[in-house]
Order: C-alpha cells, then sequence, then structure tokens
C-alpha cells in the first residue's frame, strides 16, 4: 500500500506517556543513544558518551548557541484582577514586547497587564497592550526601561515545554534546561539535542580531532504548535531568527574540503545551516527561516544528524525523515518505544549516521 506522505496521518506513531521524560538523567551524557545507519537500515544501541566512537576523526559538529530567556510570565489583567499568563516571544523594537497569552474573557487595545514573578506578588511590571497582531499575538508596551533580557531576569521563568508538567522551572531546570554553549538569549524553548553535551565530552570529542562550530537559531513559539493541516502543504511555518557566521561557512567548507562528514546537532541547526542555502551551497546569513525540511528536500550542508525523539505529527519528525526516510525513522520510533527509551526534550537521542 502506498503512503501518502503529505498526509498527516503518515506521521503518526502511538507513545505510551509514561515514557515521557518530565526529568533529564542523573548526568548529561547518560543519556541513550540509537544510532541509525542508513546504509545498512540498521539500528544499534549506544549512550551519549559514547558519541566519540561513534564518529570519525575531521568530522565537525554544529551546535546551536541559543540561550532559553525567562520568558514564561505571569500576572492579572490590571482593572479586574482576572488572572493572566503568556510568553514574552520577541522585542520588535526599543518600546515594545511581542507576547502571547491566556485569560478569561477578551482583551483589548489599551488595556494594561500587571506582571509579577511566578513566587511572590511583587515586585511588579506593568505592559499596556498597543496592538494585536494578525497571529493571535499583541504589542505590548513596559512600564520598566532596559534591555528585555534584563527584566526577564527579573520576571520570567523558563517557558518548559507542557509535556513535562511543571508550570514553573525550578533550580534544576534552570540548569539542565540550557546548553553548556548557550550564549545568545533569544529562545524560548531549548535546542535539546545540545543539552546532552558535558566539558568532558566535548574534550573527548576534540581529542579524537572530532571538530566543533557554532551556528545560532532562537526556537520560536511554533516549537510547541502540533501540525494542524490535513496536508503537510498546507502547513506555514513559524518564522525563527537564525544566524550563520562568515567563521562557521569557512570550517564547514574545510571540512568538506577534507572529506569530513557535518553532523548538525538537533533540527534547529539543520534548519539554520540549509536556509544559508540559496543556491545549493552555504553562505554567510543572518534573518529569519520559515524552511520546512520534508521527504524529498535535498541536503546540502547536512550529512548526519543528532537529535532527541519527537512528537507524533510534527514538522521535527518529519524533518528527521527527510534525512533518514519514513520508513526506516517510523522503525526507529516503533523500536525506541519497545526498548522504553525516554522521549522529547529530557529524553534520550538519536544519531542518523
Amino acid at each position: 500500500m502506498t503512503i501518502d506522505l503529505n498526509d498527516i496521518s503518515a506521521w503518526h506513531y502511538d507513545l505510551p506517556e509514561q515514557l515521557i521524560a518530565s526529568r533529564p538523567t542523573a548526568r548529561r551524557d547518560d543519556a541513550r543513544l540509537m544510532v541509525v545507519d542508513r546504509a545498512t537500515e540498521t539500528i544499534r544501541h549506544h549512550r551519549i558518551r559514547e558519541l566519540p566512537d561513534l564518529l570519525n576523526a575531521g568530522d565537525r559538529l554544529i551546535f546551536n548557541n541559543t540561550r532559553v530567556l525567562p520568558a514564561r510570565l505571569f500576572g492579572f489583567r490590571t482593572a479586574t484582577r482576572g488572572r493572566w499568563e503568556g510568553l514574552f516571544l520577541d522585542q520588535p523594537d526599543a518600546k515594545h514586547w511581542r507576547i502571547t497569552g491566556q485569560t478569561r474573557g477578551r482583551l483589548v487595545v489599551g488595556e494594561k497587564l500587571t506582571i509579577h514573578p511566578p513566587d511572590q506578588q511583587s515586585p511588579q511590571l506593568q505592559l499596556t497592550l498597543s496592538e494585536k497582531l494578525d497571529d493571535g499575538s499583541w504589542l505590548a508596551r513596559p512600564d520598566t526601561p532596559g534591555d528585555s533580557v534584563d527584566v526577564l531576569q527579573q520576571f520570567g521563568t523558563l517557558p518548559l515545554p507542557p509535556y513535562i508538567g511543571r508550570m514553573v522551572a525550578d533550580d534544576d531546570d534552570r540548569d539542565r534546561y540550557q546548553t553548556i554553549f548557550a550564549e545568545r538569549p533569544g529562545a524560548i524553548a531549548a535546542p535539546t539535542a545540545g543539552l546532552h553535551f558535558t566539558p568532558e565530552l566535548m574534550a573527548a570529542l576534540a581529542d579524537r580531532t572530532i571538530e566543533q562550530s557554532q551556528v545560532t537559531l532562537h526556537v520560536g513559539i511554533g516549537t510547541f504548535r502540533p501540525v494542524k493541516t490535513q496536508k503537510l502543504s498546507q502547513h506555514e511555518m513559524h518564522a525563527e531568527w537564525c544566524e550563520v557566521s562568515p567563521k562557521t561557512v569557512d570550517e564547514i567548507n574545510d571540512t568538506k574540503n577534507a572529506g569530513g562528514k557535518v553532523v548538525a546537532v538537533g533540527t534547529t541547526s539543520v534548519r539554520t545551516l540549509e536556509s544559508g542555502c540559496p543556491d545549493e551551497s552555504l553562505q554567510a546569513f543572518r534573518g529569519t527561516t520559515r524552511l520546512f525540511i520534508q521527504p524529498g528536500s535535498k541536503f546540502h550542508v547536512v550529512d548526519q544528524l543528532l537529535t532527541n525523539f519527537h512528537l507524533p505529527g510534527s514538522t521535527l519528525l518529519v524533518l528527521v525523515a527527510a534525512l533518514a526516510g519514513h520508513k526506516l525513522t517510523l522503525e526507529a520510533y516503533r523500536t525506541a518505544v519497545r526498548e522504553q527509551y525516554r522521549f522529547y526534550s529530557y529524553g534520550d537521542a538519536m544519531l542518523i549516521l
């Protein structure tokens, strides 16, 4: 029977709820690693700490160095005291934030929201709603001056994915829901494949002359949103800001010219690199991307991929299958369920060779 890969039903699998990881492993590199070999169509089982032995000298890992903002906000409608909670999305200009949220009733232009830290009622921040945008988000003007990153440190908390089951991040989350190489604040979700890396693992990779480069993609609100259309061709990808520096372009070209493989760490690194190929060769790039990678898409930069296990019917699962193939990808996911792998942000990982 022919499978219609454009139909969302082709991208579902059965996942027992108990396999969704609500906490990380004791150590970042304790996570399990499924190795999917496309050439032999075989599946093997390892640990993340074994990664240096699974790659070749001269290969290059590409990490996303974005840093997750404390973007989840709690508060109330100033006039009615009705509860409000939401997310800071970005700062489009010096005077405004772009936010989304939920409350009882309908918000109106000019209305004020009072925001407080998640564990106390003071101090307080006031946001004045300026404009409702076409995507349902709002432009809001904060009454506290200063860079949004600094203000959010005082009033926000890390926006954990809903399947983790905690509205407010705790001390463990504040450490483990950031990669060790997170440098550039701007994401509202972690590039989760990078969460497995430790300084010791990075040193072991370097000892094997496995090189490392960085890109940036600030993971946006779309990472929490499933495909809602029946056909993939009808799905509109969310925009995310990303950058490939000239230095990274040169490093990747050197690796390719020397015969090494480019190993993307996470789907965000894949989308960033492939967004920098307007004419099939990688160029320095800075801007937004809506790239939707799916079966039939060509990979101009990425040779291999390290990634966590993704939600059924998600664009990230579709991206993985664009590299590994639909049949092998779904077989790997069924194997992961059978072997009791841990899924999603704090879960285990897959290496596609």
